[in-house]
């Protein structure tokens, strides 16, 4: 008991200011979140896509745009194509055959009101070329601006700043710079443009704002990237969830030893109390520990683990290499060759084409502002990916490993899954669910729609979607998207902000006591303040 009430004690004294903060900035990210584009968005402000005659292939794009992009994408192509005679489509066959090997992706869309294909490569940078000519992009400030008011409707914005980085914006490495506009509104409203591919990246009012800075900046201690310490910030994160859960289990231990609540006729405390303080922020914190501190110890160890501590989890995503293994060979030659044009017929809700590829196969896909997917005949293309295609794809990335079985899913199971803040354009459904019999009990997870990996789970990914996500979050079957999960978090994270509030407190009054010297001083300061008034 001695040992318990030491640390406790004392591990509250360092950690109860950041425990208040940690809850109180928790209640952000719980109810407001980032104010991160999601799929629906961005689909309902694109704009028709409405091929025309003239437009070139992703071939002759990437050979235009050869030199321009090995000089590090700071110049744009200088040469222009106007539909490409022999010896121009003979050269970008040659040339787009070299550069197309690393395409991990490529879109062709309007992006302020002109043709362009986006394209990512398989070590994931992205870059935007020109439809018409082949041209790198880069967005500048007036050309980001346009996009901007259109995504809008507004008829002027109001430039602000260049910057890398985005308030509240995750995994945009390869989107930066970001051109940054307000409305001029009374939300305070601004909206952040992509430099780099003329996506728009956010639009956030300024309380939404707030709201990210208290969340992702106090919570996710995202002011240490801006410090400049950015690679301590995991193990900042790691160390304070680890003593934050010793301090909240040892607190938990204490108040369940202390309590009496004299049930069958066992002894109370003085005056039938159930608890030993008489003091009022001592009795706060008792009984806000007593009943919200096993949610506390929880949060404040799934915190912990949430960092991967010591990598003892795997990685969420497949890696670079991996994707690769799965996509396989590279776009067919007759699709780096396929050129757009207005025969395609294509309806007036179609806002972009795709190019997926799985193995020697390759698919066409037109998106409708709904999000409703379907394909498109063209050379080279099928016209869909069958199971053996995908099941080949997945063999590819689990090389050597047999698989165990396979399922399609029409609904969310307990691994793949949409929360409260996505929605099924997010995560696609059905999906394909490969099983592999290794001794980490592999899945993936395929969209049959464009092949997409969306999910990988092993032995241990699972145990930190239980130990984090689901103890963190609160985010398992029906529960995760029912009204009563607001109320249930909001319920026990006041509990935390309570009890962080009375350590605050009881912190404060222990180092007073502690600094004996200090109040010594200050009381000869008063004494001499005292007779000098005299």
């Amino acid at each position: 008991m001695p040992i318990l009430l030491f640390l406790h004690r004392w591990v509250g004294v360092v950690l109860a200011l950041f425990m208040l903060v940690w809850f109180s900035t928790g209640l952000s990210i719980a109810f407001i979140g980032s104010p991160t584009l999601d799929r629906a968005q961005r689909l309902a402000h694109a704009q028709t896509l409405a091929p025309q005659d003239g437009w070139i292939s992703l071939g002759e794009a990437l050979s235009a745009s050869a030199a321009a992009r090995a000089r590090g994408g700071k110049s744009q192509a200088a040469k222009t194509m106007h539909g490409g005679g022999e010896g121009m489509g003979r050269r970008a066959h040659e040339d787009g055959a070299k550069g197309e090997r690393g395409v991990a992706e490529a879109r062709l869309l309007r992006v302020g009101g002109e043709p362009v294909w986006l394209v990512e490569d398989d070590v994931g940078r992205r870059f935007a070329l020109s439809a018409t000519n082949g041209a790198l992009i880069e967005f500048d400030r007036e050309a980001a601006e346009r996009i901007a008011r259109d995504w809008l409707g507004a008829p002027s914005l109001l430039y602000l700043a260049t910057v890398d980085a985005g308030v509240g914006l995750r995994n945009a490495e390869t989107l930066k710079p970001f051109h940054r506009f307000a409305i001029g509104d009374s939300a305070g409203t601004q909206i952040v443009v992509s430099a780099r591919t003329g996506e728009v990246a956010q639009v956030a009012t300024r309380l939404e704002r707030a709201f990210v800075y208290a969340g992702s900046w106090m919570h996710l201690f995202r002011w240490l990237d801006a410090l400049g310490a950015g690679d301590y910030r995991r193990d900042a994160l790691t160390y304070a969830g680890f003593f934050a859960a010793i301090g909240a289990f040892t607190g938990l231990v204490i108040g369940w030893i202390k309590w009496k609540p004299g049930f069958f006729g066992r002894p109370t405390y003085a005056r039938g109390r159930a608890q030993p303080y008489r003091e009022t922020w001592l009795k706060y914190h008792f009984w806000a520990g007593l009943i919200g501190g096993t949610f506390a110890f929880g949060w404040a160890a799934s915190g912990f683990f949430a960092t991967n501590p010591g990598q003892i989890f795997s990685q969420a995503t497949a890696s670079r290499e991996e994707l690769a293994r799965y996509r396989g060979a590279r776009l067919p030659q007759a699709v780096v060759d396929w050129r757009p044009s207005a025969a395609l017929g294509l309806a007036g809700d179609v806002v972009e084409l795709a190019w997926s590829r799985l193995g020697e196969q390759a698919l066409l896909v037109a998106e409708a502002r709904d999000g409703a997917r379907r394909a498109i005949a063209a050379p080279g293309a099928v016209a869909e990916f069958g199971e053996e295609s995908l099941l080949a794809a997945a063999r590819r990335l689990k090389e050597g490993v047999d698989i165990a079985s396979t399922e399609k899913l029409v609904d969310y199971d307990s691994y793949y899954f949409a929360n409260h803040r996505q929605t099924a354009l997010d995560k696609p459904l059905p999906v394909l669910r490969v099983d592999f019999a290794d001794a980490e009990r592999s899945s993936l997870y395929i969209d049959p729609a464009d092949g997409r990996l969306l999910a990988k789970f092993d032995a241990s990914r699972r145990a930190y979607r239980w130990l984090y996500s689901a103890v963190h979050h609160w985010d398992f079957g029906w529960f995760r998207n029912h009204w009563l999960w607001w109320g249930w978090i909001g319920l026990w994270v006041s509990f935390g902000v309570t009890l962080s509030a009375s350590a605050v407190v009881l912190a404060w009054r222990r180092l007073r006591r502690s600094i004996p010297v200090a109040e010594a001083a200050r009381g000869e300061r008063r004494a001499r303040r005292a007779a000098q008034t005299a």
